[in-house]
């Protein structure tokens, strides 16, 4: 296969397959390489209305599993639902949310000020160094006839904040609340999947421009920063991993910096955040001439992508899509307990 094919064949695949020194061998787009300018417009913030419409999923799952009340943790999930944009820290901050009343939260007094720029018109409970945020949520709780409840724990909960409310609510039953996060979080609406692709293209253009500035010498953390300082100018937070030649071979990389030279695969692993959603993209480029090991390789991955992405449909397992990839790369003969030309034998399955 010709270089220029090979590499447009890559690219029509979402995939970078190799680049000359310093220009990446692909047209651009009309007028180059897409501005920030025709991004800044589509990342839309959630609106109120959507998130009062997640809290009303929520209540109506909690109480398909008789769920009394949710307690959520500073994270991703309280900004799902309350927009509240919390760092965790070992004093505790917890969002309540019954199955039927209104949203509560918890937290240290000394942040008070801070928290009621958060929760806004939502009540708020403090509690000073010397006392026990359990017991606040404790007995917030039996005020709002929660004394003896179901109480569900929001998945990634520490174990210290499980072991406090449990004790203080004795009377209460403490079970996990994935059934309701997960299943809120996991179907995404158009709001949520428009953020998800302009990150993700976003994370294509920044991607594409940093393969452009390859050159020889070029060291790892040079690219990295190139690749950051592009996220930036499109308004996103973002970065990447970034490995070149040996270090590619390995899921995180090596310890050791590695530099730029002719032949070597260079991987570029990250993305960006758009609106609170993120991308995570890998793509995988040769800086010269890839060789026709590597173009058999390529090509392998790519029919195990292009099978996993056709069996991918409603009602399909994980697992099922998983092992239709998996099949294509065991068939071509690497399967488990493969050896690699420097003696290492792969048992556990895996096709790193």
């Amino acid at each position: 296969m010709q270089r220029r094919k090979f590499i447009a064949t890559a690219l029509g695949a979402g995939i970078l397959a190799g680049v000359s020194r310093g220009a990446i061998m692909t047209p651009s787009p009309p007028g180059g390489l897409i501005g920030p300018d025709r991004f800044s417009d589509r990342i839309k913030p959630i609106t109120a209305g959507e998130r009062a419409a997640r809290v009303e999923k929520a209540r109506r799952l909690m109480r398909e599993a008789e769920i009394d009340m949710l307690l959520i943790e500073g994270g991703a999930t309280m900004r799902y639902f309350s927009n509240v944009r919390w760092g965790r820290s070992e004093r505790t901050f917890l969002m309540a949310l019954p199955s039927d009343g209104e949203a509560w939260f918890v937290a240290p007094k000394f942040e008070e000020s801070r928290a009621i720029e958060q929760v806004g018109a939502a009540p708020l409970y403090t509690w000073e160094e010397d006392e026990s945020p359990f017991a606040l949520v404790a007995r917030v709780a039996s005020d709002r006839g929660l004394a003896v409840a179901t109480i569900g724990l929001e998945e990634t909960v520490r174990y210290f904040i499980a072991e406090g409310i449990g004790t203080a609510l004795g009377s209460a039953r403490i079970v996990n609340g994935t059934t309701v996060t997960a299943e809120c979080r996991g179907v995404k609406s158009d709001a949520e999947l428009s953020l998800m692709q302009v990150a993700n293209d976003i994370t294509a253009e920044v991607f594409t421009h940093a393969v452009t500035t390859l050159r020889p010498g070029m060291t790892e953390a040079e690219l990295a920063k190139t690749i950051s300082r592009k996220f930036s100018e499109f308004g996103v937070g973002g970065g990447a991993l970034v490995l070149f030649g040996k270090a590619s071979a390995h899921p995180h990389g090596l310890e050791a910096e590695h530099t730029l030279g002719e032949g070597d695969i260079v991987l570029i692993d990250g993305g960006c955040s758009a609106g609170d959603y993120q991308s995570d993209v890998t793509r995988t480029t040769v800086f010269g001439t890839p060789t026709d090991r590597m173009k058999t390789i390529f090509d392998i991955v790519l029919r195990a992508q292009s099978t996993a992405l056709r069996a991918a449909r409603p009602g399909v397992s994980a697992e099922s899509i998983d092992a239709a990839a998996r099949k294509v790369i065991t068939d071509a003969g690497f399967g488990p307990g493969w050896v690699t030309a420097s003696g290492w034998r792969d048992t556990n399955g895996s096709t790193s």
